[in-house]
This record gives C-alpha cells, structure tokens and sequence, in this order.
C-alpha cells in the first residue's frame, strides 16, 4: 500500500493513466490472442476471473462479446468505471485479488495480464497458487508479464513513477508450475507501446491447465 492513502501503489498509477493505458497497448497482437486461445479450448458460456482487468479491453470484451461470463477485479476506480460502461455485459468489482474471497473451483479459466509487476515476490507467489486453487479441474490460467529479473525496482511508466518486481522468464514459468499448474503454451515477444519515444519491452504469455491430478508431494 501506498503511505500517502492507504491505496494499493497499482490503484495509484493507473488512476493516473485512466484510458490513456488502453490506447497505448491497444495494439497487442498477443494480448489480444491469449483469450482467442482459451474461447477456441472451452466451451462457450464458460466463467471467466480477469485479474487486474483494467478498462474491459481487450480481454473482457473479447471473452464477453463470445458469450462468456466474465468477472473482472480492479483496483483503480478509474479502470472500473469506464470497463462498466465499455463492456456491459461483463461484472467488474473494485477489488484487489489478494484479499478478494473465491470459491475453490468456482472458474473455469482465470487471466492476469501484467497485473503483478507493483507486488512483492511473495504477493506474486500467492497469487499466482490463487488462480490455481479457483479455476476448475482441466479448467485453464492464461498468466502474462514482463519477464524481467528485478525487485522493487524504480522506474517511470507512462509518465507516472512506480516501483515494479519481476521475474525472469525461466522463473515465472517456475512460480506457474509450482502452483501445481501445466504450461501447456509459452510466447515470449516484444511490443512498443504506442507512445512518443516508447521502447521495446519484453512480454511473456502463458498458457496453464488445472491438471485432473495434483502433482506428487501436493
């Protein structure tokens, strides 16, 4: 949380970009493919967790528009709002997905696109077991950030500083797995951000099942 409202250091970044954040990624071949991936393995009418779900664009739409139920979490009021409004056939919630109740088996996929870089290592950690406890058995996680290897890192994004940790690839994969999850599909890319002087970032997507057993040990 930050010092100065109690809010989560997310809330306070994105408040600040509102839709400016959804027409500079507007573009994202990739970011619109992963919820392609899972309407062409699940059948429609599925329920979907959108982790960190922003504006509703594009990945509620996409998944709502195609007939599915979609719940997504946020912690900016300024990404909810306009995600309401945007995408009406969808459910968006004030909520940070850290302290947010939800049933064991309750899903029958999650996503969390780049909603982890403003938590700490464990926060990441815990999170990441949380789709894996309340998706469904065979049901899918479609996880993506960027895969670099810092903690608690200064940096200026979009004009607005902030603090990120991250994992290198090989160790997101890792914290994914751990969770007791299979990677069934893994996509490592570049994308520049439609900005002036943007540069290219890293970006990691993946592709997990709950698998009908758990692992050995588990």
């Amino acid at each position: 949380m930050t010092e100065e409202d109690g809010r989560a250091p997310a809330a306070v970044v994105f408040d600040a970009l509102g839709l400016d954040h959804e027409r500079a990624f507007a573009d994202s071949a990739e970011r619109r493919a992963s919820p392609d991936w899972l309407l062409e393995r699940l059948a429609p009418g599925i329920r979907v967790l959108d982790v960190g779900s922003g504006t509703g664009r594009p990945t509620a739409h996409t998944l709502a528009g195609a007939g599915d139920r979609v719940l997504g979490l946020d912690v900016s009021p300024v990404m909810v709002d306009p995600a309401a409004r945007q995408v009406p056939g969808a459910e968006f919630r004030l909520a940070d997905i850290r302290d947010t109740p939800l049933a064991e088996a309750s899903f029958d996929a999650v996503c969390a696109y780049f909603s982890l870089l403003q938590m700490s290592r464990a926060e990441q950690a815990a999170v990441v077991a949380k789709p894996a406890r309340v998706v469904r058995i065979g049901g899918l996680v479609a996880p993506a950030t960027v895969p670099l290897d810092v903690a608690d890192a200064e940096c200026v994004f979009m004009g607005q500083p902030t603090r990120v940790t991250g994992f290198g690839a090989e160790a997101f994969t890792g914290l994914v797995t751990g969770a007791g999850l299979t990677v069934l599909a893994e996509e490592c890319s570049r994308y520049t951000p439609d900005l002036p002087g943007a540069m290219p970032e890293p970006r990691l997507f993946l592709h997990a099942r709950r698998p009908d057993q758990p692992p050995e040990g588990r």
